[in-house]
């Protein structure tokens, strides 16, 4: 029997239809492997950048019990406001996390994590002050925060020094305030090389323990420690104020002068205007003041004899030229004064009322005998 179509006849390399279909199989199966083998690899990176980055919370929660050891990343925190003190420096320009890592060292809160949450929680946190502060061990890192905040942590101490004290009473104020002996500081004083005393000044102090509220950390608050911040405190003021080193002596001098004398701001410049004008021409100055230094008095205890000895070089009665070095520690407004004279030809001045501190500057003699006798009047008025 005869087919009635042919089979059309294959050509050349052309293959059966059975073998293109397991071609084509094999090929989308190769694919699919391929994708799968892509997408793991997706999915290891990104894992890996979720553990990292910290986004991967559900991840990193449950490593310890995947693996069996502590999560790095875990806040841990104690509770409570601690038990026993311990000092924790907080250095200058710290971040919460590196305040963290202190208090995490001297076991006061358990975890970094834990204080920057309390630290980012808390909007006075910036106001933290560097130092040295005594907190508990076993805070929470909440309690942490909230005390560096209040401040009242910090461990320091405050020394004020008026303006126109002597080293003496400087001393005995430090030493009031510290609890260090006079004999301890004297003693520190004596390392000139230590505490950082200017050359000009000769090994004498006067002048150069500058009158302020010191502000004292622990390693500070030692003879060693204070003398150095004192004088270094001068000579910081000094040099802001631009005074050459060959200066600093003879300016520190004549503002000490003026800081004894002076009751007002306003007359410092007049009072170191006369103070030049008396010098310019060989005049005594005839500072009240420098005598009772020179003398260890007060000045409403001057004698006669006080203000004729001429032994005491600080006699400025009796003789000519500056003292040999300032008779106590001037402000400021006294050193800045010395610089910046008022103009004018002033040669003498008075108080003529030490309760209100009024004081009259003139050019003759003359003129300040007057002054001088109302001076007299007041005095008799108010007497005891």
């Amino acid at each position: 029997m005869t087919d009635l179509f042919e089979r059309p006849t294959v050509q050349g390399d052309q293959q059966p239809a059975r073998s293109s279909r397991s071609a084509e199989r094999a090929r989308r199966a190769a694919k699919k492997r391929k994708a799968r083998r892509r997408r793991r690899a997706a999915i290891v990176v990104l894992v890996s950048l979720l553990v990292v980055g910290g986004a991967g919370y559900v991840i990193s929660q449950n490593v310890t019990s995947l693996f069996g050891f502590d999560n790095p990343l875990e806040a841990k925190d104690f509770e409570g406001p601690g038990t026993d003190p311990v000092d924790v420096v907080i250095e200058p320009g710290s971040t919460g996390r590196d305040m963290g890592a202190a208090l995490v060292d001297a076991g006061v809160v358990a975890s970094t994590a834990a204080f920057v949450e309390a630290f980012e929680a808390n909007p006075s946190a910036g106001t933290i002050q560097p130092g040295t502060h005594t907190l508990l061990k076993g805070m929470s890192a909440e309690y942490a925060v909230a005390r560096l905040v209040a401040n009242d942590s910090r461990v320091e101490t405050k020394i004020t020094i008026p303006e126109g004290w002597t080293v003496e009473r400087v001393l005995a104020q430090t030493s009031s305030v510290t609890g260090i002996p006079v004999e301890e500081l004297q003693a520190a004083m004596a390392d000139t090389a230590a505490t950082g005393l200017p050359a000009e000044a000769n090994g004498n102090y006067e002048g150069w323990l500058y009158p302020t509220t010191y502000v004292l950390e622990p390693d500070e608050t030692t003879a060693l420690g204070v003398i150095q911040r004192m004088v270094s405190q001068t000579v910081l003021e000094l040099d802001g104020l631009g005074v050459p080193a060959a200066d600093r002596q003879t300016v520190l001098t004549k503002a000490s002068l003026i800081e004894r004398e002076a009751k007002h701001d306003e007359d410092r410049p007049k009072m170191a205007r006369v103070i030049e004008n008396r010098l310019a021409v060989g005049e005594r100055l005839g500072i009240d003041a420098a005598v009772a230094y020179g003398a260890g008095k007060s000045g409403e205890d001057l004698t006669r004899d006080d203000l004729a000895d001429t032994s005491n070089p600080y006699n400025l009665r009796a003789l000519t030229g500056l003292p040999p070095g300032p008779i106590a520690s001037p402000g400021k407004a006294s050193v800045e004064a010395v610089l910046n004279p008022e103009p004018g030809d002033w040669m003498f001045w008075v108080t003529v009322n030490l309760d209100t501190g009024e004081t009259i500057f003139t050019e003759t003699y003359a003129e300040h005998q007057v002054y001088e006798q109302q001076l007299k009047q007041w005095l008799e008025e108010n007497a005891g």
